[in-house]
């Protein structure tokens, strides 16, 4: 989630005003001493979970349990369903990116017609398409949690055009925010490793994220 414009003109601020869908988010404007000004839809609290360092509590009852039906529909563990809509949107259902992604895990408006998603906005449609999305990753490319994200986040071409996480800044973070949401400790800085990630499955066929040795 990003702001919606930057700008140095009052004309862009009504034009975002006008552009914001109802019920998108509060509108927050930032002036910075050069003159340019942050428009953000963002809530505070939702901003506070996305840059928090640690898992935090669902804020509603009725997301809780979207994550955790569709985290079992698709095979996903529900703390990495968990992770990435706290990265995503900070569970604000109204988040909108300044690409266009919508709701709480972000669906891009091709995504979610391709998903049949039909209402982005709804938190239910919404947790279906991204948890049936970043199914899709894992499956794309086996399984591997990093590409799997990065794929989320930059595109399932990008990863494959690199081999790997792309280059760019915003994806890099992005994976390693998720990943350190997922570890014991979220302190560490973007250029620490940590742990290894791994995937398996427990004795109840169901994949789940673990830090400890594989099958652990």
């Amino acid at each position: 989630m990003r702001p919606l414009f930057m700008s140095r003109t009052g004309s862009l601020l009504a034009l975002c005003l006008i552009a914001a869908p109802v019920g998108a988010g509060e509108i927050e404007i930032t002036l910075h001493s050069d003159g340019s000004k942050i428009i953000r839809n963002e809530p505070g609290e939702a901003r506070a979970r996305r840059y928090s360092r640690r898992l935090v509590p669902i804020p509603d009852a009725r997301i809780a349990e979207s994550i955790d039906r569709w985290s079992a529909e698709r095979e996903l563990d529900p703390l990495l369903v968990h992770a990435v809509i706290q990265v995503e949107s900070g569970f604000n259902p109204r988040a909108l990116s300044n690409k266009g992604a919508m709701g709480l895990m972000q669906l891009m408006p091709g995504t979610a017609r391709d998903l049949e998603v039909g209402d982005p906005w709804d938190p239910e449609q919404n947790v279906r398409g991204g948890t049936e999305y970043l199914r899709r990753m894992l499956e794309r490319f086996d399984h591997d949690i990093e590409k799997a994200l990065a794929a989320y986040n930059a595109g399932p071409e990008a990863v494959a055009r690199h081999s790997g996480i792309p280059p760019f800044a915003e994806t890099r973070e992005y994976v390693r925010k998720i990943l350190c949401l997922l570890g014991d400790d979220c302190t560490a800085e973007p250029e620490r490793t940590g742990r290894p990630v791994r995937i398996v499955r427990d004795a109840d066929n169901l994949i789940r994220i673990t830090t400890s040795g594989a099958g652990g």
